[in-house]
């Protein structure tokens, strides 16, 4: 299952014994489970051969918001 990371995690935290990604990462070597896991708790969403990465939204200060 791929999927792409939707929220940052605290400094120092893992996602299967590795740094965990950046926002927007896409990470396609994960066990189904885990991947499931982080979906269902809005952690990351399920990327799809059809759909475009999400257009990235600005701040009113004109910084990247993420």
């Amino acid at each position: 299952m791929k999927i792409r990371i939707t929220r940052a995690a605290p400094e120092g935290a893992v996602l299967d014994g590795r740094p965990w990604p950046p926002v927007g990462s896409v990470v396609d070597d994960l066990p189904t489970v885990v991947a499931a896991h982080l979906v269902a708790s809005e952690v990351a969403e399920e990327v799809t051969a059809d759909a475009p990465p999400p257009a990235r939204r600005r701040s009113r200060k004109g910084d990247a918001d993420v």
